[in-house]
């Protein structure tokens, strides 16, 4: 449980380092117009802290035990949010680059993120069986 704690806390603190970073950087390049910046700190607050406070909590009463599924959860995670910060400079920077090329990144991380999510459902539903829930 202690684990799951402390990865909420370090994507909380991602989360408002994100929320920081969108809010200056779009600032300081006097840049008013939509961006994926802002979306980074919504990612690692919902998909981040959110996710695993509640996953601390649900293994209070359930072990869990598919650890390499939390390993690649934050590996998507991270990518993905790596990938909106990338596509979002770019976008106030006003740089042409291939489009294809982050977006192809960005997908790979949302599908690893989408299969260990899966995993870590079906690990916490084999933990309701066996305890008894």
């Amino acid at each position: 449980m202690k684990r799951y704690i402390d990865y909420s806390i370090v994507y909380t603190v991602s989360a408002m380092i994100g929320g920081v970073f969108y809010r200056e950087f779009t600032k300081l390049n006097d840049y008013t117009a939509w961006t994926t910046l802002s979306v980074v700190h919504t990612h690692y607050f919902i998909l981040g802290m959110m996710f695993f406070l509640i996953l601390g909590l649900v293994s209070m009463n359930i072990n869990l035990k598919n650890n390499r599924a939390v390993f690649f959860y934050n590996v998507g995670l991270n990518l993905t949010a790596i990938m909106l910060v990338v596509r979002g400079i770019v976008q106030v920077l006003g740089f042409k680059v291939v489009s294809a090329l982050i977006s192809g990144i960005a997908g790979i991380g949302h599908i690893v993120l989408g299969v260990s999510l899966i995993l870590i459902l079906l690990d916490i539903k084999k933990g309701c069986i066996k305890g008894g829930l």
